[in-house]
């Protein structure tokens, strides 16, 4: 006798939920032992704020919002004027301090003129002492003989003491000349480095004049445009930022319970809702030095009594592989899901790769 219809329904329905289960447990569990996914994903990419390195009114803006630009290309053009005219004013200043060294060269070949004319007025003044002593000798003797009164004798010993005198004055003024001389060498050396001074002070105006055209650091997309026609900027001002979008990556948060199976190079699929059902490969890159509790502003404070564990998840950074269509499409910010393929033993592990910067220390 068969079973009532009333109860079959039922033990169908049992039934096919009960293979149901198994089967999607089986799914799951294998799926599980070959996978480690987490939707706590996001697109990140190194943006470059891009900033004035001088003041002054903003002449021109050439590019707008969401434009993509290549590295070097003018951005912002800021009104040279005040530059151009401190330009000229420092290469003035340059040009009198190298005329001043000119000067110190030519008072030089003045000095070392005097010199040679002071060292010859001394020889001169030396001969004449010369020619007074053999006077005085002269007329002593005769003196002494009676040959000339002595009042004749005084007179050339007077003669003499002038002509000494003269000599002993020119020596002053030779050794004057030669001081002067000397006090030059300072007196050039202070105007090189006034003139040094003054060149690095042109060096410097020239290149904020080139500074007055911002351009692009990096390749990218124009973003968080800021700054307007007549604007005044300063130096360190935020103009723009530019999104390097072809070197965009993945942060993705494990649970510390998975990165125990994770290696560098394991290859991962990545979902983003933005693309609906296309898939975008990459690889494992490296892990964080630290959770990402540790990074908050504020960390949070475990060394209490009512402690109760929670799963850290620790930031794992996801390369995109360039050669896909989609990979360029990315846009930071955007939440993402991954899966990784943890059954391939590719590069080092979680564990092996915290120990490798110790042990290159080591070696």
């Amino acid at each position: 006798m068969g079973l009532p219809k009333a109860r079959i329904v039922p033990l169908a329905v049992a039934g096919a939920t009960a293979v149901a289960v198994a089967v999607g447990g089986g799914v799951w569990w294998t799926g599980k032992q070959k996978f480690e996914t987490t939707d706590n994903a996001f697109v990140q990419a190194d943006k470059v704020s891009v900033a004035s390195l001088v003041d002054g009114y903003v002449a021109q803006v050439l590019v707008g919002d969401n434009q993509p630009v290549k590295a070097g290309q003018l951005l912002v053009r800021i009104d040279p004027a005040a530059i151009e005219a401190k330009l000229a004013q420092a290469r003035a200043n340059a040009a009198a301090s190298e005329a001043a060294i000119l000067a110190v060269d030519d008072k030089a070949r003045l000095e070392r003129a005097l010199i040679a004319q002071k060292a010859a007025g001394v020889e001169s003044a030396r001969a004449e002492a010369n020619l007074a002593q053999a006077e005085l000798d002269r007329y002593g003797r005769l003196a002494r003989e009676g040959w000339v009164s002595s009042q004749r004798a005084q007179t050339a010993r007077a003669g003499q003491e002038q002509a000494n005198a003269a000599v002993a004055q020119a020596r002053a003024t030779l050794e004057a000349e030669r001081q002067a001389a000397a006090s030059l060498n300072s007196a050039r050396a202070q105007s090189e480095a006034q003139a040094a001074a003054a060149r690095a002070a042109v060096e410097q105006t020239r290149i904020d004049l080139t500074r007055t055209e911002v351009r692009a650091p990096v390749d990218g997309v124009v973003g968080a445009r800021g700054v307007r026609v007549g604007q005044y900027v300063r130096p360190g001002g935020a103009l723009m930022s530019i999104v390097p979008l072809g070197d965009a990556y993945i942060v993705a948060n494990f649970k510390e319970t998975q990165v125990s199976r994770l290696r560098i190079g394991q290859p991962v699929e990545i979902h983003a809702d933005a693309f609906g059902k296309q898939t975008i490969r990459g690889r494992i890159d490296s892990f964080a030095p630290a959770t990402g509790s540790e990074f908050a502003l504020i960390p949070v404070e475990n060394a209490v009594g009512n402690f109760t564990k929670i799963a850290q998840r620790l930031p794992v950074r996801i390369a995109v592989d360039r050669k896909q269509p989609l990979a360029g499409a990315l846009r930071p910010g955007l939440s993402v899901k991954v899966k990784v393929a943890v059954t391939e033993n590719t590069g080092p592990s979680f564990a092996e790769a915290s120990v490798l910067p110790s042990r290159v220390t080591a070696h």
